[in-house]
C-alpha cells in the first residue's frame, strides 16, 4: 500500500477538473470521477512513500512553510480558508504509461515555487520515497484517467477544451493513507 503527500486545488480549479473529468464520462472515457469516495479530489501528488511514519507531519507542515500563504481576505475571494497560496497553471494533456494502458492527466507548469515545495516535500518524507517523485525525475500533473485503451485516449482527445490552459492555486497539502482509506490537511 502507498501513502501520498498531495497539494489541493483551489475551488474554483478543483470545480474546472470536475467539470473535465464530467466531459471524458460524458464522451464514455474512463476517469478519475467515477472515484465517488469524499477523498477523491483533484490534486497534484508531491511525494508518494510505502510508509510516512505520523512523527514527519510536522516535517512536511514546516516544509510548505515557505510557500506564499492566503491571508482571510484573499481566501475569501476564492470560498477557501486562509493557508497555502501558490499559483499553478494547468497546461496541455500528458500521457504516462505503455504499449496499451494509459493514465491521461494535465500538465501543471512548474514554477520555481511548486518545485522548491515538492523537493521541501520529499525530502521531509524521507528516503522511503518512489522514484517518479525524485526531485529531477517528477512531471507534475492532476490526473484525469487511469487504465485508458489507445480507443480511450483516442475519445478524449477529441472532448473539446480539454487541454484548455486553467490558472488557479494550490490552497493545502493534505496526507492519503490507502491502507487506512482516509486523508487529512496538514497544512
Amino acid at each position: 500500500m502507498v501513502h501520498s503527500v498531495e497539494l489541493l486545488l483551489d475551488p474554483a480549479l478543483d470545480a474546472a477538473v470536475r467539470e473535465q473529468w464530467a466531459a471524458l464520462e460524458g464522451a464514455g472515457v474512463r476517469n478519475a470521477g467515477r472515484h465517488t469516495g469524499p477523498s477523491n479530489r483533484p490534486h497534484v501528488t508531491l511525494a508518494v512513500a510505502a510508509r510516512v511514519p505520523a512523527d514527519r507531519e510536522e516535517v512536511i507542515a514546516a516544509a510548505a512553510a515557505g510557500v506564499p500563504r492566503a491571508t482571510a481576505a484573499t481566501a475569501a475571494g476564492v470560498g477557501a480558508e486562509p493557508g497555502l497560496d501558490l499559483p499553478l497553471l494547468l497546461g496541455g494533456l500528458v500521457l504516462f504509461g505503455h504499449r496499451d494502458e494509459f493514465v491521461l492527466a494535465r500538465l501543471v507548469v512548474p514554477s520555481a515555487e511548486l518545485l522548491e515545495l515538492q523537493r521541501r516535500v520529499v525530502a521531509a518524507v524521507g528516503d522511503d520515497g518512489l522514484g517518479h517523485v525524485r526531485p529531477g525525475e517528477w512531471t507534475p500533473h492532476v490526473t484525469l484517467g487511469r487504465r485508458l485503451r489507445p480507443p480511450d485516449v483516442a475519445a478524449a482527445l477529441a472532448v473539446p477544451g480539454l487541454a484548455a490552459e486553467r490558472r488557479g492555486t494550490g490552497v493545502a497539502v493534505r496526507r492519503w493513507d490507502s491502507e487506512a482509506r482516509r486523508d487529512w490537511v496538514i497544512a
